[in-house]
């Protein structure tokens, strides 16, 4: 900094600068004096005559002045490591993204005359300053400049390749990059997302640029179908996370996510997103040897200024196929219950006492039951419904966690109970059972619609009705919208409203349910008829250990119950159609799948309880084929 220059920011003439500073200021306005002197400080002027004075030996002093000192807590780690490793001390300046700052930080580091400056400068106009290190000698290194100046950078670009190709290689062919504006990394990550778009040639086009501080960012995912998302900063990850959750889209089940990470996220532990870690230790260690080897004037030839490492993933855990390419689903509406059952000698009476010889509290509730039954069976299953807020609710939650059914569509209702069953069950296994709805009746219309999509890749719905009725009539509708085949039990209907019967595919009412439905028929093949003509294609009533009974367009027929002692018949139907539609997914006809089916009701009602007397995959199809292997395919 000159004596011109230093005038020129004050306001005044040289010699006036010249006598303040050499003391022969008498004459000088007092507030002049204080202003000249202000500057002089700021930018650590020196007298010409000091200057002379100023040794040339070496000071085994780096100084490092950076845009902002903010987040890069591991890069400075990296130097402070590497200068230390070759007797190195190291001065750290803020330039506070402020060229004015920049400015005076420099003429700080030309003062305490460094051997060497690691500069991250604030634009690209700040390479003008860089003649007052070149004047006293002082090695310079760039990182994080603009292409104008030979600047070390952490590449980016590839990092932003390989986020890329990592949901390319998950089948993501509908994917965006997530930036954040007026963001050097956030352009050098979308360089790598474009390229690695081209090399495996998929078409780019400007909707697929989305930005964190765009208020219609989340809506634009969604209109645009993307089902991958690339972000350049884990912060906006955790922006998008967050607001997609609200909007009841959810990572990785609707949209798998991936981003780089900075040093300051490390302790996040949750959400678990996909990641790869931005080298800044590695990146400052690097920087820090070669600005050494360049103050110490060892000739090592051209630096590699582009700074690669390895791109690792932390976990996988935010990645998923795209739904359209995953095994159709099962999308399960109904009742969500604890359910207390009660063994007795003999069924309650009016005016008679029954003693109680065991109890116990369970999952329960026909959308429950039926949900962890397909889960158990291999199948992925969304679940929608209601429950309460109270403990009830974290001891269903856990369950159904525990038995893999995604709970995104259940909600707690804050002003109501958890549904409750009262189950009392008969030595011989013939039970009853009394319902406190709670918040099963809270499940309106409005829910289903916030929650449809959940019905996308769904091969079937199934519909239990004890859940308000046009709460079942949206939710059939909505399942046809997606293409999925709705499978209605008629639980404590009256009558059948005509929309359901226009939106039902396969229709299971038990003997009860069915002469309720149908009282003017008393057997099950007229009332299997009427239904039929009522417009559904397929009706299956069901007989407890009798079997069932199947009515099509092309079959009329019985099929037997398989042999199984029952103890507890609560669960059986559930069972039954949890599996029926999981058979059916997997390809099976109708007619083996119902024979697989009863396979599954055997084992449910064999066995105390519901949720855990459901039998899973492998021992249901172990114990069909010592019995009956030409089921299975």
């Amino acid at each position: 900094m000159t004596i011109k220059e230093i005038a020129s920011l004050a306001g005044v003439s040289i010699s006036t600068v010249s006598k303040i500073v050499n003391n022969k200021d008498q004459n000088i306005n007092p507030e002049t004096r204080s202003r000249v002197l202000k500057i002089v400080k700021e930018y650590n002027y020196t007298p010409y005559g000091m200057v002379k004075n100023i040794s040339s030996a070496k000071t085994f002093l780096l100084g490092v002045l950076l845009r902002t000192a903010s987040q890069t807590n591991l890069m400075l780690n990296g130097i402070l490591q590497a200068a230390q490793e070759q007797g190195y001390n190291v001065l750290l300046l803020d330039s506070l993204n402020s060229t004015d700052t920049e400015l005076k930080h420099i003429t700080s580091l030309c003062k305490n005359n460094v051997d060497g400056v690691i500069w991250e400068p604030v634009d690209e106009n700040s390479s003008q300053y860089e003649h007052y290190f070149a004047e006293q000698n002082i090695s310079v290194c760039y990182i994080n400049g603009p292409d104008t100046l030979p600047a070390y950078n952490i590449d980016f670009e590839k990092m932003g390749y390989v986020l890329t190709q990592k949901l390319l290689e998950y089948k993501h062919s509908k994917i965006a990059c997530l930036m954040k504006e007026k963001s050097r990394r956030s352009k050098m990550v979308f360089e790598g997302f474009k390229k690695c778009l081209f090399d495996n040639q998929i078409p780019y086009h400007d909707k697929m640029r989305l930005f964190i501080s765009d208020p219609a960012c989340c809506s634009k995912v969604l209109s645009h179908g993307f089902s991958g998302i690339v972000s350049s900063h884990f912060a906006s990850s955790l922006i998008l996370y967050e607001q997609m959750n609200k909007l009841h889209y959810y990572v990785p089940s609707d949209l798998s996510l991936v981003s780089l990470k900075d040093d300051v996220r490390e302790a996040i532990s949750f959400p678990h997103i996909s990641s790869i870690k931005i080298p800044y230790r590695e990146f400052g260690y690097y920087v820090c040897r070669n600005l050494i080897q360049k103050c110490e004037k060892k000739d090592e030839g051209e630096p590699e200024y582009t700074f690669v490492s390895q791109c690792i993933f932390d976990n996988e855990d935010s990645l998923d196929i795209p739904s359209f390419f995953r095994a159709k689903k099962i999308v399960v509406v109904g009742s969500i219950n604890t359910d207390i059952t009660f063994n007795v000698d003999w069924l309650p009476q009016a005016g008679k006492t029954t003693t109680i010889l065991s109890s116990t509290t369970t999952l329960g509730g026909k959308g429950a039951n039926q949900s962890v039954g397909a889960a158990k069976l291999g199948r992925e299953v969304s679940l929608i419904g209601e429950i309460g807020n109270d403990t009830d609710s974290t001891f269903i939650f856990d369950i159904l966690e525990k038995e893999q059914v995604t709970t995104q569509g259940v909600h707690r209702d804050m002003k109501a109970q958890t549904g409750k069953a009262y189950i009392y069950i008969e030595r011989d296994g013939e039970g009853t059972i009394t319902i406190m709805s709670g918040a099963n009746g809270n499940l309106s219309p409005e829910d289903i619609q916030k929650r449809q999509h959940l019905f996308e890749n769904a091969g079937f719905c199934l519909l239990s009705t004890e859940i308000p009725i046009h709460t079942v009539l949206e939710a059939a509708k909505i399942a046809r919208k997606y293409g999925a085949k709705n499978i209605v039990k008629p639980a404590a209907l009256k009558s059948i409203p005509e929309q359901l019967l226009q939106n039902t595919d396969i229709f299971i009412p038990n003997r009860k349910e069915a002469a309720a439905l149908c009282p003017q028929h008393t057997t099950v093949e007229k009332q299997a008829e009427y239904f039929f003509q009522k417009g559904i294609e397929t009706v299956i009533i069901t007989l407890g250990h009798e079997g069932c009974y199947l009515k099509t367009a092309e079959t009329a027929k019985y099929f037997p119950a398989a042999d199984f002692i029952s103890i507890d018949t609560t669960g059986g139907a559930d069972a039954f159609i949890s599996a029926l539609a999981s058979f059916l997914i997997e390809g099976y006809s109708l007619e083996k799948s119902i024979r697989i089916a009863t396979y599954a009701a055997g084992f449910c009602v064999s066995r105390q309880g519901v949720v855990p007397a459901l039998i899973d995959h492998n021992t249901l199809e172990t114990h069909i084929k010592k019995l009956e292997p030409t089921l299975l395919k």
